[in-house]
């Protein structure tokens, strides 16, 4: 296939996995919305928030990032070789194995979870490490089963199809927002349960929309004559997925280990300070979700099929241009945090319970965590370069550095650095984000220098950055002039007024300034409403 067809998919790959990402980030949002409306800042969020990360901590190590990274290059290679047959056995015998330890770590998770509890959140009370402890244990069945829907997710990714499997979290939020609003009024601690029953609901669900899906795409080769058990588990495919699987567990584990750091330091800190780290750090996942796992998804997948004397160069011509994709959006997207959060937080969390103050609090740990977004999201493109060249090991190494860094600077910042400097020991947890970008730009600059040894330079091109932060500054500039035009509207309203003429200012200053994928955008407008005027 020619390097342009291989382009074309992976663009519209990553418009598919974007798509699906947007759609249930959106409703995200709105789950976040109704959980701020009911939970605020207060001991109950603080819970929650907790309760949420440690079953997470079994769905992000044994889930999409795992099996993206030890699962899809080998099924995908598979594919690309005519070997069907061989790819469904692959990625049935991965289904049965993921199950059995999935069914493990349920039964051992409710038989822990109240070391795990202290473990994560040593800073709090008695009262609330129990509440989190009937938390987790209602959490802990339907984690194991987005694991399995994470399996499907690498299914479909591997067959490019990705529009229903990132648009099925669309069902999780929904469980989460009908189980609160079945209650009239609940407390803060019924409300967290149900927040807790919802989110276990809503992963059988999610399991379940992708299913039709992935037997479809499975379907079609049960003629193929099938292996002994025996030898089902013992295929050099299955080997190989094993083999990539340990290490890049360990890395993920290290990344585990880093969200662990930040919990537990922020349950230290103070009152609240655990609800608003996971407020602001699902605002601040957007972007990233958006625009670096939508490209790095689809770009390992289509990394992963190129094999030949060429693949390093195929590899190092993808990474260039999605370097450029992912600055064009995740700069401005950075600048906004830091200039204009709280009309962000504002927009998606000030309601009920959740007032102005917890809003601007909001801010401050969103601006601390715009320090590392655009290295975090870039560093994502790398890992996935890595596992295209079946080599795990080296992003490994490179996470173990940022589990350091992430939990020394993390505890002086949060910890030390409020008392020492004699300020508010809430903006603690704006400093812990801070850290935790300046250890994700070390991590993104060793992931490049390690690259670049292997297959040669992967840069964006020169003077792209300077004028994509002045983009950005221009369009933060009309934000505020909107903001200061519209000053006494409700914070949902404004948000949308002021982010709409950002992204506006955003795209018709980087259109002037000849950024090509400006003018990628503006084509693709074009191209959609010539297609939609030419359906009338």
């Amino acid at each position: 296939m020619s390097g342009r067809g291989a382009a074309e998919r992976g663009r519209a790959g990553a418009i598919a996995v974007g798509s699906g990402i947007f759609i249930s980030r959106i409703f995200g949002l709105v789950r976040q919305r109704v959980v701020s409306h009911f939970l605020g800042v207060g001991d109950a969020a603080d819970v929650l928030g907790a309760a949420l990360r440690i079953p997470n901590f079994l769905q992000n190590l044994l889930g999409e990032g795992v099996l993206s990274a030890s699962f899809v290059p080998v099924y995908a290679r598979l594919r690309a070789e005519g070997r069907d047959d061989d790819a469904a056995r692959l990625a049935r015998a991965l289904f049965g194995a993921l199950a059995l330890v999935c069914a493990v770590a349920v039964v051992l998770g409710e038989a822990a979870a109240p070391w795990l509890v202290t473990l994560i959140a040593g800073g709090f009370d008695a009262a609330k490490r129990d509440v989190a402890v009937l938390l987790v244990r209602i959490l802990f069945p339907g984690t194991a089963l987005l694991v399995l829907s994470a399996w499907c997710l690498g299914v479909l990714n591997a067959h490019r199809r990705y529009f229903i499997s990132y648009t099925s979290p669309v069902a999780w939020n929904l469980a989460i927002i009908g189980a609160l609003l079945t209650a009239t009024r609940p407390d803060e601690g019924r409300a967290a349960v149900l927040v807790a029953v919802g989110a276990s609901v809503g992963g059988l669900l999610q399991f379940a929309v992708q299913v039709p899906w992935v037997l479809q795409v499975l379907g079609r080769h049960r003629a193929a004559p099938p292996l002994p058990r025996t030898a089902t588990w013992r295929t050099p495919e299955l080997a190989r997925v094993a083999s990539n699987f340990w290490p890049v567990l360990l890395g993920r584990g290290a990344v585990q280990v880093s969200a662990w750091v930040d919990i537990l330091i922020a349950s230290n800190v103070m009152n609240g300070a655990v609800a608003v780290l996971n407020y602001a750090q699902n605002i601040a996942l957007l972007p990233v979700s958006l625009f670096g796992m939508s490209l790095s998804a689809s770009e390992l997948t289509e990394m992963a099929t190129q094999s030949g004397a060429g693949v390093e160069q195929a590899i190092r011509d993808r990474m260039s241009a999605s370097l450029g994709a992912v600055a064009y959006f995740v700069v401005p997207s950075s600048a906004a945090f830091v200039l204009l959060g709280d009309v962000a937080a504002g927009a998606v969390l000030q309601t009920g319970r959740f007032d102005r103050a917890a809003t601007v609090w909001v801010w401050a740990v969103l601006a601390g965590s715009a320090v590392g977004l655009v290295a975090g999201t870039m560093g994502r493109l790398y890992n996935s370069a890595w596992y295209a060249l079946h080599d795990t090991r080296t992003p490994v190494r490179i996470a173990l550095v940022r589990i350091a860094l992430t939990a020394i600077l993390g505890a002086v910042a949060a910890l030390w650095l409020p008392d020492a400097a004699h300020f508010d020991r809430r903006w603690g947890v704006a400093a812990l984000t801070a850290s935790a970008g300046c250890a994700a730009w070390i991590e993104f600059l060793l992931l490049r220098r390690a690259l670049d040894a292997r297959i040669g330079p992967t840069r964006i091109r020169a003077g792209t950055m300077p004028r994509l932060w002045g983009a950005a500054l221009v369009a933060a500039a009309a934000g505020w002039g909107v903001r200061l035009a519209v000053a006494g509207w409700s914070p949902l309203p404004l948000g949308g007024v002021v982010f709409a003429a950002f992204a506006t200012a955003y795209f018709g200053t980087t259109l002037m300034m000849g950024i090509p994928e400006a003018a990628g955008v503006r084509r693709r407008i074009a191209a959609r409403l010539a297609g939609n005027a030419g359906r009338r």
